[in-house]
């Protein structure tokens, strides 16, 4: 099959699917690998140690999948969020925009899968293979070159008619695509806003970031509580950051107006009342039912004792007082002792 048949093919289908945009690569070596590695050999990339154990595969794919040739790589959408979940149990929290719905891991692979389907129909003697970014590949640097944007001075991939507030996923395949696709050129220019309006200055350079201080890391992906240094300035996120995306001019521009960039929101008093109502909850709820009512969402990745830690570190940003006996509730826990009292002491304050 030819390029040119394989784009006449998945564009018939792209827009039921809610894709946006798509290109394929072949499966080379990541042009970015060699920053990769010295960005893990400088732990830059924290506890997150599979990332680490991801490194072979990432650099060859055909370590995994012998027979994997290309990728075809698509981009979705996730503002607004494409699956949201009904009875979304938080009211107020600041969550970032992509976890504001049913977790992509799920529906996007299971929309990449019927893609597959159809593909491996049409041709039965080749693989087909669907991934979102929980598998071991390099997903950046494969849209880069496959034409879905450039990467940006905040690490995103960015278009300049989408922006960068959209999934990555890919589909291996067996198929030969050899086709030569221009990068997009780096539009950044000299603009520096994602580096400037960061919190925690986890932007170090352009396009590096030191994870152990970004606000997204620290309240996703860390099993710790986070040095006191830092608890201030996670301000009122309580689930990620989207700060350096939704500064970006080219977001602001396609999104017109609707992207926040407060460092700390300013709530009217029932939305104020909202957000303690959905901190009294993460507080003196059981990690039983915190599983349960946050499965199949992005918050269910945090844990329960994530999810109390960040409802801490936002009670004493916010100074929320009425929450005093929630938090002295958690003094005695094991792991949340010592922030529980370091939020009492910034309630006193």
């Amino acid at each position: 099959m030819t390029p040119q048949e394989m784009k006449s093919l998945i564009d018939e289908t792209l827009e039921d699917l809610g894709f946006s945009h798509f290109g394929f690569t072949s499966l080379s070596k990541p042009l970015s690998f060699e920053f990769y590695k010295e960005w893990l050999n400088q732990g830059l990339h924290g506890d997150m140690k599979y990332l680490e154990d991801h490194a072979p595969i990432k650099e060859d794919p055909r370590s995994k999948w012998p027979r994997a040739q290309s990728a075809l790589v698509f981009a979705i959408p996730y503002f607004p969020h494409p699956e949201k979940k009904q009875d979304f149990p938080l009211k107020q929290a600041r969550v970032s925009l992509y976890a504001q719905g049913m977790d992509y891991h799920f529906w996007f692979k299971e929309r990449m899968a019927s893609l597959c389907k159809k593909l491996q129909e049409l041709m039965p003697n080749e693989e087909f293979l669907p991934f979102t970014d929980s598998s071991p590949v390099l997903e950046r640097d494969l849209a880069k070159r496959a034409g879905l944007g450039w990467v940006g001075k905040n690490t995103c991939l960015i278009h300049p008619k989408k922006g960068s507030l959209f999934f990555i996923g890919e589909i291996y395949t067996s198929l030969k695509l050899q086709t030569e696709v221009a990068p997009l050129p780096d539009f950044c220019g000299t603009c520096t806003r994602c580096i400037d309006i960061c919190p925690t200055g986890a932007l170090l350079e352009p396009r590096k970031m030191d994870a152990r201080k970004c606000i997204s890391y620290l309240t996703i992906e860390s099993r710790q509580v986070p040095p006191e240094n830092l608890r201030e300035k996670i301000g009122d996120w309580f689930f990620g950051c989207d700060l350096c995306q939704t500064v970006c001019p080219w977001n602001q521009k396609i999104f017109k107006g609707q992207l926040s960039i407060e460092q700390n929101l300013n709530l009217s008093k029932e939305s104020e009342d909202l957000l303690i109502e959905d901190l009294r909850y993460i507080l003196s709820a059981s990690g039983k039912k915190i599983g349960r009512v946050f499965l199949g969402t992005p918050l269910a990745r945090a844990g329960s004792f994530g999810l109390k830690r960040n409802a801490l570190i936002v009670v004493a940003n916010k100074k929320i007082k009425s929450l005093k006996e929630e938090v002295t509730a958690l003094l005695e826990h094991d792991k949340l002792g010592e922030l529980a009292a370091w939020t009492l002491d910034r309630l006193k304050s």
